[in-house]
């Protein structure tokens, strides 16, 4: 299991085991985190489950890819590290990983 914070908009935060090989997204639906809408059930087809990546963590989440960036222009306040939840998937690597969650998911 990897311990993810999701911090929400107004700094409450949620620590959850996630078990490696779900995405970051799935963690936060399972363990009912609001602030990740998730609309297409992590397709990469929605930007709703937008994600800023903590700093420290933004190497060992990796970059995005292609098909992300695309889905990115959708989200709204995108920042340099920003990431599309549910093309993070969840390894022991990222265990202790940050997330910020936006103030709204479009």
């Amino acid at each position: 299991m990897a311990s993810i914070t999701y911090i929400e908009h107004d700094g409450t935060e949620h620590v959850v085991d996630v078990k490696p090989g779900l995405s970051v997204m799935e963690g936060a639906i399972r363990n009912n985190v609001p602030g990740i809408d998730a609309d297409c059930g992590g397709a990469c087809a929605c930007a709703t489950c937008h994600v800023y990546v903590d700093e420290a963590w933004r190497e060992a989440a990796g970059k995005p890819s292609a098909m992300e960036e695309s889905m990115l222009d959708f989200a709204e306040e995108v920042e340099p590290n920003s990431r599309l939840s549910c093309q993070i998937r969840v390894s022991e690597a990222l265990d202790g990983l940050v997330v910020r969650l936006p103030q709204n998911q479009h």
